[in-house]
Parts: C-alpha cells; structure tokens; sequence
C-alpha cells in the first residue's frame, strides 16, 4: 500500500495543510503530519480540490477512434484534474443499449486516467422516436444514471414526458440537449447583430429556451429530474432561476467556452469557433457568469468535443461543431470566476466536482477532502501563467479555441484513489 504525503497545500484555497494519502483512502488532514516511507509532494503555494468530475464528455470510441478514445480522453481529463467522467452517448453504435454502455464502462475500466461513467441514450439510434433500453441500461454493470441524445433535442414532448417518468423509478435524470430543431434549421451561429452582418444563418436563443421552458413543466409535471445540457443565454438562465424558486428538481450546466468567448469570434470564420450551442453575446457570457455564481446554474461541464484535423480545418458552413476542453477547463473557470472574484477556491470544488457528482449520483467522487474519503484529488498552481499550445495536449483532437491565448493555473498533480495520473504537471 503506497502512502503519499502532500505538505503545505491550500485546502479549498484556504490554510495550509498536510494531507496523507494512504492506499486508495485519505488517512489525515492537519498541520505537521509525517509519515515514514511516505512519497512527499511539497504544495506550497498550490491549490487543493476534490478531484474534478465531468457530466458532459465525448469519447467518441466506439466508431470514432481517430477522433478520440477511452485511453486518450481520459488521459486528458486527468491532465485537466479530472478524476471521474460521463461519456456521451452519441458513439457508433449509439449507446442505447446495455451491451454499448457495459462497452465503454469496460474500457475505462481497463485503460482510464480516470473513472468512466457512461450516459445513455434517450431514444434508440437518438432518433427521438422510440425510448431506449434505459432500465436495462440502469440495471447493468455500468449502472447507468444519467440519460442524454446530446447532439440531438429529444424534441417530442411526449417521448420526453415517458423518459422522465421512466427515468423517475430508479432516482436516474435525463439530460437534454435544448434545441429546436424547426427553428435551428441550417443555423451556422447565434442569431444577433454579428450573424446579420455576416450573413450566416442565425441560431436563435428562443430555440433553447422554449424547449427548457417546455421540460422543467413537464419534470414539475412528472415529478422527475431534468438536467440542461450547456446553457448558453440570459434567457435560459432565467428559466432556470424560476423552476427552481418553484422547488422543482432542475439543474443545469455550463461550458468554459460560453463563460469566455462571444459570437465577435466568429468574424474571423475560423471554424474552431463553431460550436452547439453556439457562442452567444457578451451579455449572456455575462448572464451565465453569474448564474453560477449564485448557484442557479449547478456546475460546469467541458462538453468536451474532439474533432479530427479535416472536420475542422474547411470552409465554416462544412466545418464540425465542437470543441475540446479538459485540459482547459480549470485554467478557463479560474480567469472567468475565481480571477474576477465572483467564486472562491471553496465553489469551484462545487460546481466542478461536488455538485457534477451528485447530479449524476456517482458515488465517491466530489466528497470532502477529509479522513476516510477516497483519495480523488488535484493539486493546482493558480499563479502559473502559460500560453495554451494543443501540440502539448493529452487529447488526441486538437480542435481548442484557446490556442496562443494566454490562462492562468496549472494542474500539477492529480489522483485516483491515492495512485498519481499527473505528478509534477506530467502524466505518469
């Protein structure tokens, strides 16, 4: 049983701390600890969170290896400080099925930098027509409890009502992907002065909106769970703020990528920008920033979304929607919220980590940093500054918008139950 002791590290952002690791278990936590035989990580000066949990990764394997794998995404999760994360089910096949999910759950499980949970699909094929296997998909190895057609709306009310009622039996929740798709029809950015200008076809907030709308009435209705998928506007977030003054159970995330960027990017036609949703306006960055803030949007999710070289690297209108975003995400969520002061160390161990993992009732992820918890853990060092360079990335995409940008912070370790997946800012 290897023993780890971290010396000096800032607690949530708080006192230093030692922290001992023994085996897969957190041993102590306290001022002056020693241990002999003990590997000692000196952390002065760096950040301590519970290890990073994500609700919204793409994997893309199976079907989409050039894209990503199992073993290269969750590289690059843990070098972001990930220790847990939910793959998508938009795959080929699509996992809708207890066999695809028992799949991926397998493969992390023999070559992850970190815990793999899968998400399963709503509707079989995410064609929005029949519901999939979700008890089966519950009742499996992988133990499935989040449900998602990301990259599609499960669109008809009436197939989204069953879900949620189906889903309601064993505590799971459905993720939807909130997009219209009679009113996104051919949309190539967000609907707004730039789009104008441009002359791209505009991609409306009301298309996000009146599907959120729709849910959270139909969630109160059933008595169910509903989780936003990547909440981009002001008016959504609104939506959101009023189920939740209504006690219903409603919960939403958001990217790094809408915390920063704008549709103003999109004057360049660099497909790298082009993403779903699409960037919005400053004012909703702004709407978004602080709705996490104060807690009305739950968490932040990468929706990490790897693309090969030739998807991305073409004209606009041909170009993939998405883009990467673990190994960024803590450096883009520590410029956005903790830098202008609108989150502390102590609420991005929140909405990154303990708020993610309960959502989708992953069991030892997002616990105190305190004795008897597993040891899923990350080291940060919030003074570094660096220019992000995707050569360097850990993903095998290298589809990031933050290229040549300059961020703040750098994970430097990361651990999955005690055992190192990044020392020293190297994964091991």
């Amino acid at each position: 049983m290897s023993t780890i002791l971290i010396r000096g590290a800032k607690v949530l952002g708080g006192e230093a701390r030692d922290v001992l690791i023994e085996g897969e278990t957190v041993a102590a936590v306290g001022t002056g600890l020693a241990a002999e035989g003990a590997r000692v990580v000196e952390a002065d000066g760096l950040i301590l969170l519970p290890g990073l949990v994500d609700l919204h990764t793409h994997l893309r394997e199976p079907g989409r290896e050039d894209s990503e794998t199992v073993l290269t995404g969750t590289r690059a999760a843990a070098a972001g400080g990930y220790t847990a994360v939910h793959a998508m089910a938009n795959t080929f096949p699509v996992a809708d099925t207890a066999g695809v999910v028992e799949q991926v759950w397998r493969l992390g499980r023999e070559y992850g930098y970190c815990d793999v949970q899968p998400v399963g699909a709503v509707t079989v094929g995410l064609e929005g027509k029949k519901l999939a296997e979700l008890g089966a998909m519950a009742d499996s190895a992988a133990q499935v409890r989040v449900f998602s057609d990301d990259g599609k709306c499960v669109d008809d009310a009436v197939i989204m009502r069953r879900a949620l009622e189906y889903v309601k039996a064993f505590g799971g929740v459905v993720a939807q992907h909130a997009q219209e798709p009679r009113l996104t029809e051919g949309a190539q950015m967000n609907e707004g002065t730039v789009s104008g200008e441009l002359g791209l076809t505009g991609w409306p907030a009301v298309a996000e909106e009146s599907i959120i709308a729709r849910d959270v009435l139909l969630a109160a209705h059933v008595g169910s769970r509903v989780h936003i998928c990547h909440l981009s506007t002001a008016g959504s977030v609104e939506i959101v703020r009023w189920a939740k003054s209504k006690g219903w159970d409603v919960t939403a995330e958001v990217t790094p990528h809408h915390l920063l960027l704008t549709d103003e990017l999109v004057r360049s036609y660099n497909p790298v920008y082009k993403v779903n949703p699409p960037l919005r306006t400053e004012a909703d960055v702004l709407a978004l920033r602080e709705a996490l803030a104060d807690g009305t949007i739950d968490c932040v999710a990468t929706d990490h979304a790897p693309h090969p070289h030739e998807d991305k690297d073409c004209e606009w209108s041909a170009a993939a929607m998405g883009m990467v975003g673990l190994e960024t995400a803590l450096s883009v969520v520590q410029h956005t919220m903790v830098d202008t002061g609108l989150l502390d160390w102590a609420g991005v161990a929140d909405r990154m980590s303990a708020r993610p993992a309960a959502i989708g009732r992953l069991a030892g992820h997002g616990r105190p940093i305190a004795e008897g918890e597993p040891a899923n853990l990350v080291l940060l060092d919030p003074a570094y500054r660096g220019v992000v360079n995707p050569a360097g990335f850990a993903s095998r995409s290298r589809n990031t918008p933050y290229e040549g940008r300059e961020l703040p912070g750098r994970v430097t370790a990361t651990f999955l139950r005690g055992h190192a997946t990044v020392m020293d800012g190297k994964l091991t």
